[in-house]
């Protein structure tokens, strides 16, 4: 009867009280004594040596399946003439590890391996493990005690014999089932599942044998009379109990395009997730920011508006093609915001007569009426929501850094992901195909990781390699450098326009704000076309992994839209804010904010025909035209980085434009939807799957540093460095938006001296960059501190690893060394008898 070993290191652990038969410590003490042995008596028989082992063995534990199995000297001498002809037959055995037969001392080590499952039959296991749940049951006060059994129920030795042929009728794997069930039925729920999990028998008797001890529970308890309190005491826990799941499972269903996300992750893999993950965190951000600021700022001053200014424009629809017009004289902008403190209107109830009566009640309002600084609001708004959403993002980079970044290897994911991924609380059939298409893909990029292999390449073709991708480095870096600095000299063209054309504004706006679309028309196209010249140049390159292929892209999108944010905020805050007077602006601020807008709203509209052309109208070309089922590849890297820019644009737009982050979360919105239609439609997955463990890191991280932290940057080199406008918006007449706090401090100082703390801690903490600068340097010693930590722990895991993978191996030589020692043993025996026979 042959019989594999199974080495498998990922075996789990068993719990306290499930411990192996043998002690691993005696074992190890066995092995070292043999091998030392071994080295130091060399001259002597083996058979000693076996005889040492196996008393070694005995003491250690005498009811090992292995020893009680072992064939007695009756059983050897009825088959000692078959012996030779098998001998032949083992000899031909390359690895000793599957023989045939065991040596008794090889299968009572064998027994203490991770399987435990190496020469015992599934009686002699149920057997085994029906002793144990004695055990159990004697540990538990609360259960009956041993002597409740008959004597056919109590544990016997004889349980662990290997075959099936014992003399005692009460013994049959029947009957032992059944005690088992009985058994495994008079345990608590827990130890009843820690049992079953660590008896070595297929998933089929599991569940079959955790089947009848249930239903034998069930008629057990259906039978006994349960006490009223009890019934009604079980009633109220089985009902808070219901009530708490289906709680669990409303919220869960609350869980924004969950449906939608799996539908996608299932059909298109992780890769194209990545990028609905990241948009829904984006819009997540752009909520928050809109509730702060809409609370803060918009709601306090449309509930108290100032007066509309005589002449103004009426709604015409343009403004939500250009931001003007109408829309300049509203709560969306900089310019509306009041530059004083909101307070109630005071009604004068009192005549005029009695002036003492009037004042009185005057000041009793006055004292009464609710107060609120809106220059204040406006600056600690932006810095509080600038730096709430700078702990969220440091937080969740730092989580993301945590969980990509982990030990994970391919082959025990794919272990885990086929044996364990199924969730059988799932019962619909939508959602049972969804969850399989889901695993499948998953599986097929685990099966992608595992089976790559690195190609050896010559110097030659490193050389080559090399030579192509300096090639396309060098197309991309020259065509970014050219249409940055296309964009740098049209945006002063169109700056010097704007001094030109200050005159037209009164007599045709609607033609003064389309010119204004022209810049960010312009740089939208460079946006739409530069990347597909990048697509280019990595088809040329010809990268093996997916995976890099896609970094690259990102790499180099990136470049491209940093250069061009970078050129678009010295426009704005190099040019335009630098002379306002000169090109006849009144609210530098709002014609910013407005500039912000017209450029968000470009972006959105060019992503849409990009998603038209280049997905929708390429799938019907391809299909009706050049006869093909191949359709485009979502590129998640073009796209990704087009979210990222659209997200700058809102940061940076923030202090200009308040209401300019609920226009992004429509946005966003809109987004998702358009997206995800066109890639069930239109695209189709990768041709060679691969997985995305660290992209969501990775787009977190550029969302933070090139992003928020550039915009962070703009937004303070606004508030302390440049004048603000002194005919519009909460700052006019100040020096500087950092004054108003100032002020505000001072005024507090004067009525309430106590307060000169406030206005010391203000003088050098908020005015004092020093502070912030520190603020930041200690943002970055924590990520970079708990980046550290991550990678001490990988390489300790690392380590861990090897450690296990070296004993596994201690143990395959361990085992064939006693084998081997067992095997020459046997040799002078079998070579004495075959001349006895002979003789």
């Amino acid at each position: 009867m042959a019989r594999n070993v199974n080495f498998d290191l990922n075996y789990p652990l068993m719990e306290a009280g499930l411990e192996s038969p043998i002690d691993e410590e005696g074992v190890h003490d066995s092995f070292t004594q043999l091998i030392a042995e071994q080295s130091q008596n060399g001259g002597l028989p083996e058979a000693i040596e076996l005889q040492q082992l196996q008393r070694e063995l005995d003491e250690e534990g005498r009811d090992d399946v292995a020893y009680l199995s072992s064939p007695g000297p009756e059983f050897r001498g009825r088959i000692r003439g078959r012996r030779d002809v098998e001998w032949e037959e083992d000899e031909r055995q390359v690895d000793p590890l599957i023989g045939e037969r065991w040596s008794s001392a090889t299968l009572r080590v064998l027994s203490s391996m991770p399987s435990r499952t190496i020469g015992r039959s599934r009686g002699a296991i149920i057997s085994q493990y029906y002793n144990r749940t004695m055990q159990l049951r004697r540990r538990r006060q609360s259960r009956p005690s041993i002597k409740d059994f008959s004597r056919s129920a109590r544990p016997s030795i004889r349980g662990y014999g290997m075959e099936a042929d014992s003399t005692d009728a009460q013994d049959t794997e029947a009957s032992k089932r059944e005690r088992l069930v009985n058994n495994l039925q008079n345990l608590s729920a827990s130890d009843r599942e820690r049992m079953l999990k660590a008896m070595p028998l297929s998933v089929r008797e599991k569940s079959e044998l955790r089947r009848r001890a249930l239903q034998k529970e069930k008629g057990t308890h259906s039978g006994s009379k349960i006490p009223c309190c009890s019934r009604l005491k079980y009633y109220i826990i089985i009902a808070v109990r219901q009530s708490w799941y289906s709680w669990l499972s409303f919220l869960h269903s609350l869980q924004l395009w969950q449906v939608a996300l799996k539908r996608v992750s299932g059909r298109f893999g992780s890769g194209v997730l990545s990028y609905f993950l990241f948009l829904q965190t984006l819009l997540f951000f752009n909520l928050f920011l809109f509730l702060v600021t809409g609370a803060f700022m918009v709601l306090p001053q449309a509930v108290l508006p100032p007066p509309r200014p005589a002449g103004s424009n009426s709604f015409s629809g343009l403004e939500l093609l250009t931001g003007g017009g109408y829309f300049s004289d509203s709560v969306m902008y900089y310019g509306y915001y009041c530059n004083y403190t909101l307070r109630d209107k005071c009604q004068d109830d009192v005549g005029v007569k009695n002036l003492s009566v009037l004042n009185e009640t005057r000041q009793d309002c006055m004292s009464k009426q609710h107060s609120y600084n809106m220059p204040l609001a406006y600056f600690f708004t932006i810095g509080v929501a600038f730096f709430i959403t700078c702990i969220i993002l440091v937080y969740s980079m730092s989580k993301s850094f945590g969980q990509s970044f982990r030990i994970d290897k391919s082959h025990s994911i794919l272990a885990i992901k086929v044996l364990c991924s199924w969730d059988f609380k799932v019962i619909k059939k939508t959602s049972v195909k969804l969850m399989s298409e889901n695993i499948c893909t998953q599986l097929k990029e685990l099966l992608a990781e595992v089976n790559h292999k690195q190609v050896k390449i010559t110097v030659r073709q490193k050389l080559k390699r090399l030579a192509v991708h300096g090639l396309a480095w060098s197309i991309c870096i020259a065509s970014t450098i050219s249409c940055v600095l296309g964009i740098y000299y049209f945006s002063g063209f169109m700056y010097q326009n704007l001094k030109e054309s200050s005159h037209i504004k009164n007599k045709d706006p609607w033609l003064y704000e389309a010119s204004l679309l022209a810049l960010p028309v312009v740089v939208s196209l460079i946006n739409l076309f530069l990347p597909g010249l990048f697509v280019l140049a990595a088809w040329m390159e010809d990268y093996e992994s997916p995976s890099v292929r896609t970094y690259v892209a990102i790499g180099r999108n990136l470049m491209l839209k940093v250069s061009v944010l970078g050129v678009l905020c010295y426009h704005w805050l190099g040019r335009v804010a630098s002379d306002p007077q000169g090109n006849g602006l009144e609210c530098w601020e709002s014609f910013v904010g407005q500039e912000l807008y017209r450029f968000l709203l470009m972006d959105f509209i060019f992503t849409l025909l990009d998603t038209l052309f280049g997905e929708f109208l390429w799938r019907l070309f391809s299909e009706k035209v050049l006869k093909r089922r191949r359709r485009p590849v979502f590129d998640i890297a073009r796209n990704v980085l087009d979210l990222i820019y659209g997200q700058t644009l809102a940061w940076l737009g923030v202090l200009f434009t308040p209401l300019l982050p609920a226009v992004q979360a429509l946005k966003l919105l809109l987004l998702f939807y358009i997206k995800k239609s066109s890639v069930m439609m239109n695209c189709q997955a990768p041709r060679r799957p691969y997985r995305v463990s660290q992209m969501h890191t990775i787009f977190i991280t550029l969302l933070c540093f090139p992003s928020f932290l550039g915009a962070s940057v703009c937004v303070t080199y606004t508030m302390w460095s440049i004048t603000p406008s002194s005919s519009c918006g909460p700052f006019r007449g100040l020096k500087t938006m950092l004054q108003a706090g100032k002020h505000w401090v001072e005024e507090l100082e004067k009525d309430n001296p106590n307060l000169s703390l406030l206005a010391w801690i203000h003088s050098y903490l908020v005015e004092n960059p020093f502070f912030l600068f520190v603020g930041a340097g200690i943002f970055l010693i924590v990520i970079y501190f708990y980046s550290q930590v991550v990678d001490g722990e990988r390489k300790i895991i690392n380590l861990l690893q090897e450690q296990i993978e070296n004993e596994g191996e201690d143990k395959k030589f361990l085992i064939t060394r006693l084998q081997s020692i067992h095997e020459q043993r046997r040799t002078p025996t079998r070579r004495l008898t075959s001349q006895d026979s002979n003789y």
